[in-house]
């Protein structure tokens, strides 16, 4: 089921599977998510460590990154892919100060 989520260009956003079943019950994937970016000024992090969950990373530039999430189903010796999408929305991120500073006194 493809997932949106949204951020500013000073963020990134984790995200975690949980296989099911088309039954609706957990079930197990061979190995680690496969994510890619398929469009969009975003990039990915993973850690390998944690196969089940990666971090969607927003650009500089405000826009939408498509990302395309793939795994193997088939526990065995075959590989049977299954895919799902991620759409990060990134939005610029607002002003919260003004970083008033102030110059050498000089003469009138």
């Amino acid at each position: 089921m493809p997932l949106e989520i949204a951020c500013t260009n000073e963020e990134k956003v984790p995200v975690t599977a949980s296989p099911k079943t088309a039954g609706g019950r957990p079930a197990q994937i061979d190995g680690a998510l496969r994510v890619t970016v398929q469009s969009g000024d975003g990039t990915v992090e993973q850690d390998p460590a944690k196969p089940l969950e990666f971090f969607a990373v927003s650009g500089d530039i405000p826009g939408t990154t498509e990302y395309l999430v793939e795994a193997d189903a088939d526990l065995g010796a075959g590989v049977e892919t299954i895919q799902d999408t991620v759409t990060l929305v990134v939005n610029g991120a607002k002003a919260a100060n003004f970083g008033i500073s102030a110059g050498t006194p000089v003469t009138k």
